[in-house]
């Protein structure tokens, strides 16, 4: 096999997503997190119109979505000050930080066996 122990570490990144991140229920919502994580990372703000035009599911699935991770409290919506017909997205620290480990996790898999 080209990758020793490539199996072993996808099971560890698998038991890692059952046990530390178990409200995360579709791949969508895996999308959704990312999309506003990235923007969070990127100092940029996002708005849900914003995360609707990505095409990442039918606007109406990923309203859905959002509206059951912002109840679960992974993600949280915020007044636009400067808009109130707006809103932005940001990820809980809670969450942030679940995802600081998630990303150890994935980069123990490439590390090379000593």
């Amino acid at each position: 096999m080209k990758f020793p122990q490539l199996l072993a570490g996808l099971r560890k990144k698998r038991q890692f997503e059952r046990l530390q991140m178990p409200l995360i229920n579709s791949l969508l919502d895996f999308d959704v997190i990312i999309e506003i994580g990235y923007a969070q990372e990127q100092k940029r703000e996002i708005t849900p119109k914003q995360l609707f035009l990505l095409k990442l599911g039918s606007a109406t699935t990923v309203r859905r979505r959002l509206a059951k991770l912002t109840a679960q409290g992974i993600v949280a919506c915020h007044a636009n000050t400067g808009d109130h017909r707006s809103a932005f997205l940001t990820l809980s620290a809670s969450t942030l930080r679940t995802l600081e480990k998630y990303g150890a996790v994935l980069l123990s898999i490439t590390e090379p066996i000593r």
